[in-house]
């Protein structure tokens, strides 16, 4: 890192304030069911921007937010304890980031683009202040859930997102919740963040975020119409197997990351049953 211009070293910041593996895997998975719902190239485009620019608006906005706790506990993890970037810099890029991911969203019509707008809104408040309370989960649910249905209103066709999709996603998401969380347990609490996790304990939270993600897992592969195809055993055969693995790691290893980049396999798998299912996704009003 030495060897970075100053430059590099702020450039280098910004993406990792950005939460870049999660950022990069929501807006793909956003990207993969707007194409399955038949948006068209132009309008899978405004979407993927749309989310990608929400994700990174909520990204800058985490890291400016958390900098001072980050500070107080050492985490030079984080680019503005290591002096990359600092707190004002992305307090504005994330209000710049808000503003872009608004308009884009409202270019894809009135109502889908206010159902995303909330949903951004929803992970800007964990942000502010919700992380820190039992309520920690609720954002998670409601905000990937609106964002599910953002994709599907602005898709072709007088559509909305089917309930037991919506739910799917709404498990998937707290679960993913949980599991990241974990890691951080312990510096959290010192600067009192006490989120669902932290109030639960390592060990039922350890518990609680793969049985979660297998019950998504679940919603997925039975929530369509008709008995399950061959493809849809197989990866909820495999979402499931990783969800275990992903508690197992969480609490043999509390420190790991992996259990997180576990469950986002999981919800990658996921989405693409629900592209797969795409026509029990999105039903007519």
């Amino acid at each position: 890192m030495t060897s970075l211009t100053g430059a590099g070293r702020l450039l280098l910041g910004l993406v990792r304030a950005t939460h870049a593996a999660p950022a990069a895997v929501v807006t793909g998975m956003a990207a993969l069911l707007a194409a399955s719902l038949g948006s068209g190239p132009a309008t899978t485009a405004l979407v993927t921007a749309a989310v990608g620019t929400g994700q990174l608006s909520i990204g800058w906005s985490n890291d400016w937010i958390d900098a001072g706790r980050d500070t107080a506990v050492g985490r030079t993890d984080k680019p503005v304890v290591a002096g990359l970037v600092t707190a004002h810099l992305l307090r504005t890029c994330a209000l710049v980031a808000l503003a872009a991911c608004a308009v884009l969203s409202l270019a894809t019509g009135l109502v889908p683009g206010l159902v995303h707008v909330a949903a951004v809104v929803g992970a800007w408040a964990y942000n502010a202040g919700l992380k820190a309370t039992a309520w920690s989960w609720v954002p998670y649910a409601v905000s990937f859930g609106l964002m599910t249905a953002f994709v599907v209103l602005a898709a072709p066709g007088d559509r909305v997102p089917a309930r037991w999709a919506l739910l799917a996603v709404a498990l998937l998401a707290v679960g993913a919740h949980v599991a990241n969380t974990m890691p951080d347990l312990d510096d959290d609490a010192a600067t009192g963040v006490r989120g669902l996790p932290h109030r639960l304990g390592r060990r039922a939270s350890g518990v609680l975020a793969p049985t979660l993600l297998v019950a998504a897992t679940v919603v997925v592969v039975a929530g369509p119409a008709g008995p399950p195809s061959t493809v849809a055993w197989v990866a909820g055969c495999l979402a499931a197997a990783l969800a275990v693995a992903a508690g197992v790691l969480a609490v043999a290893r509390p420190r790991s990351r992996a259990p997180f980049a576990l469950s986002m396999a999981v919800a990658v798998l996921c989405v693409a049953l629900l592209g797969f299912s795409v026509g029990d996704v999105a039903v007519a009003r």
